[in-house]
Protein backbone atom coordinates (compact mmCIF):
# COMPACT_ATOMS: atom_id res chain seq x y z
CA UNK A 1 0.00 0.00 0.00
CA UNK A 2 1.34 3.39 -1.03
CA UNK A 3 -0.21 6.76 -0.38
CA UNK A 4 0.53 9.23 -3.16
CA UNK A 5 -1.17 12.29 -1.68
CA UNK A 6 -0.29 13.83 1.68
CA UNK A 7 0.68 17.33 2.73
CA UNK A 8 3.35 18.71 5.04
CA UNK A 9 4.29 21.96 6.73
CA UNK A 10 5.50 23.16 3.34
CA UNK A 11 1.84 23.98 2.65
CA UNK A 12 -1.11 23.30 4.97
CA UNK A 13 0.00 20.07 6.64
CA UNK A 14 2.14 19.20 9.65
CA UNK A 15 5.85 18.60 9.96
CA UNK A 16 7.39 16.55 7.17
CA UNK A 17 9.05 14.14 9.61
CA UNK A 18 5.83 13.46 11.51
CA UNK A 19 3.96 12.66 8.29
CA UNK A 20 6.64 10.16 7.25
CA UNK A 21 6.74 8.63 10.73
CA UNK A 22 2.98 8.13 10.62
CA UNK A 23 3.19 6.47 7.20
CA UNK A 24 5.87 4.08 8.42
CA UNK A 25 3.89 3.27 11.58
CA UNK A 26 0.83 2.55 9.43
CA UNK A 27 2.84 -0.02 7.48
CA UNK A 28 2.84 1.85 4.19
CA UNK A 29 5.47 1.00 1.62
CA UNK A 30 5.58 4.54 0.29
CA UNK A 31 4.32 8.05 0.88
CA UNK A 32 4.04 10.89 -1.61
CA UNK A 33 4.47 14.37 -0.16
CA UNK A 34 2.48 16.58 -2.52
CA UNK A 35 2.28 20.06 -1.06
CA UNK A 36 0.04 22.72 -2.56
CA UNK A 37 1.45 25.16 -5.06
CA UNK A 38 -0.10 27.94 -7.11
CA UNK A 39 1.87 29.88 -9.72
CA UNK A 40 -0.92 32.21 -10.89
CA UNK A 41 -0.19 35.93 -10.63
CA UNK A 42 -3.79 37.19 -10.45
CA UNK A 43 -4.66 39.13 -7.29
CA UNK A 44 -6.85 36.44 -5.73
CA UNK A 45 -4.21 33.75 -6.14
CA UNK A 46 -1.43 36.02 -4.95
CA UNK A 47 -3.47 36.50 -1.78
CA UNK A 48 -3.86 32.73 -1.35
CA UNK A 49 -0.11 32.29 -1.72
CA UNK A 50 0.67 34.87 0.96
CA UNK A 51 -2.09 33.86 3.41
CA UNK A 52 -1.93 30.08 3.11
CA UNK A 53 1.64 29.58 1.93
CA UNK A 54 0.79 27.62 -1.23
CA UNK A 55 4.16 28.59 -2.68
CA UNK A 56 6.15 25.39 -3.06
CA UNK A 57 7.73 26.97 -6.13
CA UNK A 58 9.78 29.04 -3.65
CA UNK A 59 10.52 26.26 -1.15
CA UNK A 60 10.68 22.96 -3.02
CA UNK A 61 14.48 22.84 -3.01
CA UNK A 62 14.58 23.19 0.77
CA UNK A 63 11.85 20.58 1.16
CA UNK A 64 13.76 18.28 -1.20
CA UNK A 65 16.79 18.47 1.10
CA UNK A 66 14.56 17.40 3.98
CA UNK A 67 13.08 14.54 1.95
CA UNK A 68 16.58 13.34 1.01
CA UNK A 69 17.57 13.26 4.69
CA UNK A 70 14.45 11.34 5.64
CA UNK A 71 15.04 8.85 2.85
CA UNK A 72 18.29 7.91 4.60
CA UNK A 73 16.49 7.31 7.91
CA UNK A 74 13.25 5.56 6.97
CA UNK A 75 12.65 2.21 5.34
CA UNK A 76 9.91 3.31 2.96
CA UNK A 77 9.80 5.14 -0.35
CA UNK A 78 9.29 8.88 0.02
CA UNK A 79 8.16 10.64 -3.14
CA UNK A 80 8.95 14.28 -3.81
CA UNK A 81 5.71 15.52 -5.40
CA UNK A 82 3.49 18.58 -5.75
CA UNK A 83 -0.22 19.38 -5.92
CA UNK A 84 -0.70 22.23 -8.38
CA UNK A 85 -3.78 24.42 -8.55
CA UNK A 86 -4.89 24.27 -12.17
CA UNK A 87 -6.45 27.02 -14.24
CA UNK A 88 -6.20 26.79 -18.01
CA UNK A 89 -4.89 30.38 -18.10
CA UNK A 90 -1.80 29.25 -16.17
CA UNK A 91 -0.75 26.29 -18.30
CA UNK A 92 2.44 27.90 -19.60
CA UNK A 93 3.58 28.93 -16.13
CA UNK A 94 2.75 25.50 -14.69
CA UNK A 95 4.60 23.72 -17.48
CA UNK A 96 7.69 25.90 -16.99
CA UNK A 97 7.74 25.33 -13.25
CA UNK A 98 7.24 21.56 -13.46
CA UNK A 99 10.01 21.26 -16.05
CA UNK A 100 12.32 23.22 -13.79
CA UNK A 101 11.49 21.44 -10.54
CA UNK A 102 11.51 17.85 -11.87
CA UNK A 103 9.31 16.34 -9.17
CA UNK A 104 8.81 12.58 -9.01
CA UNK A 105 5.25 13.30 -10.15
CA UNK A 106 2.72 16.11 -10.14
CA UNK A 107 -0.90 16.18 -9.02
CA UNK A 108 -3.27 18.66 -10.62
CA UNK A 109 -6.44 19.91 -8.95
CA UNK A 110 -9.25 22.35 -9.64
CA UNK A 111 -10.14 24.24 -6.46
CA UNK A 112 -11.42 27.60 -7.72
CA UNK A 113 -14.05 28.73 -10.20
CA UNK A 114 -14.12 32.47 -10.90
CA UNK A 115 -12.05 33.11 -7.76
CA UNK A 116 -14.39 31.09 -5.52
CA UNK A 117 -13.13 27.99 -3.75
CA UNK A 118 -15.66 25.27 -4.56
CA UNK A 119 -15.30 23.81 -1.06
CA UNK A 120 -16.75 26.89 0.65
CA UNK A 121 -20.58 26.63 0.80
CA UNK A 122 -21.09 30.33 1.58
CA UNK A 123 -19.81 31.21 -1.90
CA UNK A 124 -22.85 29.49 -3.41
CA UNK A 125 -25.62 29.72 -0.79
CA UNK A 126 -27.29 32.78 -2.34
CA UNK A 127 -26.88 31.71 -5.97
CA UNK A 128 -29.84 30.71 -8.09
CA UNK A 129 -30.20 27.14 -9.32
CA UNK A 130 -29.04 28.21 -12.77
CA UNK A 131 -25.98 29.96 -11.35
CA UNK A 132 -25.01 26.89 -9.35
CA UNK A 133 -25.40 24.70 -12.43
CA UNK A 134 -23.13 27.11 -14.31
CA UNK A 135 -20.46 26.70 -11.62
CA UNK A 136 -20.68 22.93 -12.05
CA UNK A 137 -20.33 23.27 -15.83
CA UNK A 138 -17.30 25.53 -15.40
CA UNK A 139 -15.72 23.12 -12.92
CA UNK A 140 -15.93 20.23 -15.35
CA UNK A 141 -14.68 22.41 -18.22
CA UNK A 142 -11.56 23.11 -16.16
CA UNK A 143 -11.21 19.48 -15.10
CA UNK A 144 -11.33 18.27 -18.70
CA UNK A 145 -8.76 20.92 -19.66
CA UNK A 146 -6.54 19.71 -16.80
CA UNK A 147 -6.71 16.13 -18.04
CA UNK A 148 -6.15 17.10 -21.66
CA UNK A 149 -3.15 19.28 -20.76
CA UNK A 150 -1.22 16.17 -19.68
CA UNK A 151 0.81 18.32 -17.33
CA UNK A 152 0.09 15.99 -14.42
CA UNK A 153 0.38 12.33 -13.58
CA UNK A 154 -2.59 12.47 -11.19
CA UNK A 155 -5.85 14.42 -11.12
CA UNK A 156 -6.93 14.98 -7.52
CA UNK A 157 -10.44 14.60 -6.03
CA UNK A 158 -12.09 14.77 -9.44
CA UNK A 159 -15.55 15.57 -8.08
CA UNK A 160 -14.53 18.05 -5.37
CA UNK A 161 -17.95 19.69 -5.71
CA UNK A 162 -19.47 16.80 -3.77
CA UNK A 163 -17.94 18.22 -0.57
CA UNK A 164 -20.13 21.31 -0.87
CA UNK A 165 -23.88 21.05 -0.09
CA UNK A 166 -25.06 23.79 -2.52
CA UNK A 167 -23.21 22.04 -5.37
CA UNK A 168 -23.55 18.40 -4.32
CA UNK A 169 -25.50 16.13 -6.65
CA UNK A 170 -25.59 18.61 -9.54
CA UNK A 171 -23.08 16.82 -11.74
CA UNK A 172 -24.65 14.70 -14.46
CA UNK A 173 -23.63 11.51 -16.19
CA UNK A 174 -22.77 13.67 -19.20
CA UNK A 175 -20.24 15.58 -17.07
CA UNK A 176 -18.73 12.33 -15.84
CA UNK A 177 -18.62 10.71 -19.27
CA UNK A 178 -16.90 13.73 -20.74
CA UNK A 179 -14.18 13.48 -18.09
CA UNK A 180 -13.89 9.72 -18.51
CA UNK A 181 -13.36 10.11 -22.26
CA UNK A 182 -10.63 12.67 -21.60
CA UNK A 183 -8.85 10.26 -19.24
CA UNK A 184 -8.84 7.53 -21.89
CA UNK A 185 -6.76 9.82 -24.13
CA UNK A 186 -4.41 11.12 -21.42
CA UNK A 187 -1.49 9.92 -19.34
CA UNK A 188 -3.18 11.53 -16.32
CA UNK A 189 -5.02 9.19 -13.94
CA UNK A 190 -7.64 10.07 -11.30
CA UNK A 191 -7.18 9.16 -7.67
CA UNK A 192 -9.39 7.44 -5.15
CA UNK A 193 -9.24 10.21 -2.54
CA UNK A 194 -10.11 9.51 1.10
CA UNK A 195 -9.82 13.09 2.32
CA UNK A 196 -13.49 13.26 3.42
CA UNK A 197 -14.31 9.57 3.50
CA UNK A 198 -14.28 9.32 7.31
CA UNK A 199 -15.90 12.70 7.95
CA UNK A 200 -19.56 13.27 8.71
CA UNK A 201 -20.12 13.87 5.01
CA UNK A 202 -18.66 10.47 4.14
CA UNK A 203 -17.55 11.63 0.70
CA UNK A 204 -15.23 9.43 -1.34
CA UNK A 205 -13.83 10.84 -4.56
CA UNK A 206 -14.93 9.86 -7.09
CA UNK A 207 -18.51 9.15 -6.07
CA UNK A 208 -20.00 5.71 -6.74
CA UNK A 209 -21.74 6.97 -9.87
CA UNK A 210 -18.63 8.67 -11.22
CA UNK A 211 -16.43 5.68 -10.38
CA UNK A 212 -18.78 3.30 -12.18
CA UNK A 213 -18.51 5.43 -15.31
CA UNK A 214 -14.71 5.57 -15.06
CA UNK A 215 -14.69 1.78 -14.78
CA UNK A 216 -17.00 1.53 -17.79
CA UNK A 217 -14.36 3.43 -19.77
CA UNK A 218 -11.57 1.28 -18.27
CA UNK A 219 -9.85 4.29 -16.68
CA UNK A 220 -7.02 3.38 -14.31
CA UNK A 221 -6.93 4.93 -10.84
CA UNK A 222 -4.38 5.60 -8.14
CA UNK A 223 -4.88 6.32 -4.42
CA UNK A 224 -4.26 9.12 -1.93
CA UNK A 225 -5.36 9.78 1.64
CA UNK A 226 -5.07 13.56 1.19
CA UNK A 227 -3.88 13.67 4.80
CA UNK A 228 -2.77 16.91 6.42
CA UNK A 229 -2.09 15.50 9.89
CA UNK A 230 -0.19 12.36 10.96
CA UNK A 231 -3.20 11.04 12.85
CA UNK A 232 -5.22 10.93 9.63
CA UNK A 233 -2.90 8.61 7.72
CA UNK A 234 -3.54 5.23 9.43
CA UNK A 235 -7.35 5.30 9.34
CA UNK A 236 -7.53 6.72 5.83
CA UNK A 237 -4.97 4.23 4.51
CA UNK A 238 -6.94 1.38 6.12
CA UNK A 239 -10.13 2.74 4.57
CA UNK A 240 -8.52 2.79 1.12
CA UNK A 241 -7.23 -0.76 1.53
CA UNK A 242 -10.74 -1.95 2.41
CA UNK A 243 -12.26 0.10 -0.42
CA UNK A 244 -9.91 -1.44 -2.97
CA UNK A 245 -10.62 -4.92 -1.68
CA UNK A 246 -14.39 -4.38 -1.85
CA UNK A 247 -14.33 -2.88 -5.35
CA UNK A 248 -11.66 -5.17 -6.77
CA UNK A 249 -9.67 -2.19 -8.02
CA UNK A 250 -5.91 -2.51 -8.53
CA UNK A 251 -4.44 1.00 -8.36
CA UNK A 252 -1.49 2.06 -10.43
CA UNK A 253 1.41 4.28 -9.53
CA UNK A 254 1.82 7.54 -11.44
CA UNK A 255 3.61 7.25 -14.79
CA UNK A 256 7.35 7.06 -14.35
CA UNK A 257 7.10 5.30 -10.98
CA UNK A 258 7.30 1.59 -10.30
CA UNK A 259 3.94 -0.10 -10.89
Amino acid sequence: MRDFHVHSNYSDGEFLRSMVEAAESAGLEGIGVADHCNVATRDHHASIRSVYGFNLDLTYERRRQGIDRLREEFDLTIYDAVEMDYDSRDEAAIETFLAEAEFDYAIGSVHDIDGKNVQVPSHFDTMSEAERDAVVDDYFDQLVALVESELFEIAAHVDLLERTPPLRGRATDNHYRRVARAFTESRTVPEINAGRALSDAGVVHPSDRFLSILREYDVAVTVGTDSHRPTEIPDRAAFLADFLAETGLEPVSPDGLER
